[in-house]
């Protein structure tokens, strides 16, 4: 087992940044926890550090960073999924909010970690949030799922440009996730649910553990030799 890290990982308080703060935790990581609303609760229970952090303004971050010290480790988790609409219909403003968090956040939050990773000198890895709409579209999730595709654009520029330093820059991307919310919204045996079970080949939803597991994978010595790649976690969705 490698050396314990120094794991951020932001959006920590969702069904999500939970599971993923849980799997480094039981690695044995030293994990911080970010989140705009409801961190100090998550990370008291789960044992770990939380910061309230806004990862759209740098001053924020900045403080946050300086606080924790030195990041092995960053997830770029947090992320902007509630708002959805037509291309048609969704208020531009609406859009502008979702590339802000969810594009600017993410680069924002890079480019800040990456900098004291690359003065530090010691490598380090970023694993990013993106999901598989990014490359296969559902109607109405548009604004959501062109943010995406610009995270896994990110990912490729940060890992190019960073491969030198040592760091290495990778995505998960996952189909629907069975997070605490989503299995109330759509319990088992609804339509909704089964709408979507049934664009997955392996018809089921993921677990927000086998997410986890690819960002704890990605983030570690045995993807020492991968980066700028964006993994799906999809159950064969893009498949098909």
């Amino acid at each position: 087992m490698t050396p314990a890290r120094t794991v951020l990982v932001t959006g920590g308080a969702g069904g999500i940044g939970r599971a993923i703060a849980t799997a480094f935790h039981a690695r044995g990581d030293a994990v911080v926890l970010t989140d705009i609303h409801g961190v100090d609760e998550t990370a008291a229970e789960l044992g770990v550090r939380g910061l309230t952090v806004d990862i759209t303004d740098e001053d924020s971050v900045t403080r946050a960073l300086d606080e924790v010290g030195p990041v092995d480790v960053l997830v770029n988790n947090a992320g902007l999924l509630t708002v959805h609409g037509s291309l048609l219909e969704l208020p531009a403003g609406d859009m502008a909010r979702i590339l802000h968090t969810n594009v600017y956040g993410t680069f924002l939050m890079t480019q800040l970690v990456g900098r004291r990773m690359v003065e530090r000198g010691a490598g380090g890895a970023i694993v990013n949030l993106s999901s598989i709409g990014g490359r296969q579209p559902t109607p109405g999730m548009g604004g959501y799922e062109s943010s995406k595709a610009a995270v896994d654009a990110l990912t490729r520029w940060s890992a190019i440009e960073l491969a030198a330093q040592g760091i290495r820059v990778n995505a998960v991307a996952p189909g629907p996730v069975l997070t605490p919310m989503l299995a109330m919204g759509m319990p088992e045996g609804s339509p909704a649910r089964e709408a979507w079970t049934s664009r997955i080949p392996l018809r089921r939803l993921a677990p927000v553990e086998q997410v986890a597991a690819a960002v704890v994978f990605l983030a570690g010595d045995e993807a020492a030799h991968i980066t700028g790649v964006s993994l799906p976690v999809d159950g064969g969705q893009l498949l098909v």
